[in-house]
């Protein structure tokens, strides 16, 4: 059974950071790109801020100034790490594998539709 499940949200002050983690189960990262999606307060839509590819590191980042991606093979681990977070970082993130296209390409990419397994999310909320 492919699984996801994600970890690290939590309360953070403006300007802090935080990283989260993205722990697969079933397969390995070198299998399926890995994207995570924020969906905001009150939206229904999730919106793909980042992916990455284990087989050879690519990725793609939404913000590439504060985004970073990272992942622990060993643990079947992708972490990403927001910088500099502010209140419009605040959501619920979730990390998702794309399973029928096995790259971090096309405009699709942030087309939650595109991806087959979801882990439950994790929030994370910006605060003073």
């Amino acid at each position: 059974q492919l699984q996801l499940v994600e970890s690290g949200g939590a309360l953070v002050q403006p300007g802090g950071s935080l990283r989260l983690s993205c722990a697969a189960s079933g397969f390995s990262l070198d299998d399926y790109p890995i994207s995570w999606f924020r969906q905001a307060p009150g939206k229904e839509q999730r919106e793909g801020i980042s992916c990455f590819r284990s087989r050879d590191g690519s990725n793609w980042r939404a913000d590439e100034g504060r985004y970073t991606i990272s992942a622990d093979a060993a643990k079947n681990v992708v972490y990403l790490q927001i910088s500099n977070l502010a209140s419009e970082d605040t959501g619920t993130y979730f990390c998702a594998a794309r399973i029928d296209f096995p790259y971090c390409a096309g405009a699709e990419i942030t087309d939650p539709r595109e991806y087959g397994v979801w882990g439950q999310g994790t929030q994370v909320t910006v605060s003073s």
